[in-house]
């Protein structure tokens, strides 16, 4: 079974297609710079640069390059029997791979203002892979359905119960790369009842905690500001902060939204979210820098204390995402101090990676440290595949 699995973003368009259930990759590729003056497309190792208007012009390459006889990947778009779609918010009604229909996606107009960056592009690709894709079944996977476990102690906030009624209350994200990663690390735990914490480490930054292969506390909540220090959000904030900024200061709440969800995190700290920049800045002697990285993997170690707290323990401590698997100085600073809890790691195995899955733990340590990839769109894949099966 062929899956292609679609990744939209307002201005981007990232996909694979999939042979199932092998997950052998046939295609990967990203159109980016669509509706700007430049386009680029890439599938495999081809590259074209051209103006890309929408997404569907995105998909119709996609399509022509998929048809294409040098390539030899498909006969006819009939051969790609689902397209999965990650869409980022389901709220409280998606809590599991759903085919689509003018219902679903009814529903995830409804739910545009919980996610407004995210889901109206998730149901342009939806939209556009209809017509492009007539053949196919639709199947949308969201991020938000992982921590559906979460049980009420966890995703309830204090606040009147009307608007609890009204569905305000801790949803989370991230959900696609914390499950994929998890399970991952339960196959090398090779335990049951697994106590397990995953760090999505990337330009957006979140940290859960994975009781028994369920979601059972995570950092970000009703909307995807909240929780770690990030590239450009604030992560959490005292809210005072926030009528500070309107009622004495005088900043619209769309002003206020953007500082705390565009300008603020790494970027106001350290002047830059490329972490990249910010590493080579602290070994040039930089305290701005350092200061920066502190504030970061400080906030990271609060919530590994509350989740271990939660959890009455901890099997293992799961890096991901661009920063997580990259970055020896992130993970080493985040560790610090931790030895206590039996956390420690490996210097020589965190610096010098031999595959690209790996334990960084000491070999004195009590708790597994393990750099696990993420692969999101195998995950929608294999979602997609047992739902169709």
């Amino acid at each position: 079974m062929k899956i292609l699995v679609l990744n939209s973003g307002s201005s981007s368009l990232k996909f694979q297609l999939f042979d199932m259930p092998s997950g052998r990759v046939l295609v990967k590729g990203l159109a980016e710079r669509i509706g700007e003056k430049s386009g680029r497309f890439k599938a495999n190792d081809y590259l074209l640069e051209t103006v890309l208007p929408t997404h569907r012009e995105a998909l119709e390459l996609l399509s022509k390059f998929l048809l294409s006889p040098e390539n030899k990947i498909v006969k006819n778009t009939k051969e790609i029997t689902v397209v999965g779609h990650r869409v980022v918010h389901g709220g409280d009604t998606f809590i599991q791979p759903t085919l689509i229909n003018q219902e679903v996606k009814e529903k995830i107009k409804e739910l545009f203002s919980l996610a407004p960056l995210h889901n109206p592009a998730n149901l342009t690709g939806i939209e556009t892979a209809e017509k492009i894709f007539p053949d196919a079944r639709q199947v949308a996977i969201f991020d938000t359905a992982f921590h559906q476990t979460i049980p009420e102690v966890n995703h309830r906030y204090a606040i009147p119960g009307q608007f609890y009624d009204l569905g305000i209350r801790k949803y989370g994200f991230h959900g696609i790369s914390h499950q994929y990663v998890s399970q991952k690390a339960v196959e090398i735990l090779g335990k049951n009842n697994s106590k397990i914490i995953t760090l999505h480490l990337g330009n957006g930054a979140s940290a859960t905690a994975v009781w028994n292969e369920k979601s059972y506390d995570t950092s970000m909540g009703f909307g995807p500001m909240n929780g770690l220090v990030m590239g450009t959000r604030s992560g959490d904030i005292d809210q005072s902060i926030i009528f500070y900024l309107q009622d004495k200061l005088q900043f619209s709440p769309d002003e206020v939204q953007n500082i705390l969800n565009k300008e603020s995190g790494m970027k106001a700290l350290a002047g830059t979210n490329d972490f990249r920049d910010i590493e080579k800045a602290v070994a040039e002697g930089s305290k701005k820098a350092l200061l920066a990285l502190e504030i970061y993997t400080n906030s990271i170690k609060k919530y590994i204390g509350n989740f271990i707290a939660q959890m009455n323990g901890i099997d293992a401590l799961v890096f991901t995402a661009g920063i997580g698997e990259n970055s020896p100085l992130v993970r080493k600073m985040i560790c610090k101090n931790l030895d206590y809890l039996g956390i420690a790691i490996d210097d020589d195995k965190n610096n010098n990676p031999i595959d690209n899955q790996y334990d960084i733990s000491s070999e004195f340590a009590n708790v597994k440290l393990l750099v696990i990839p993420t692969n999101e769109e195998l995950e929608i894949a294999r979602q997609s595949y047992q739902l169709m099966v």
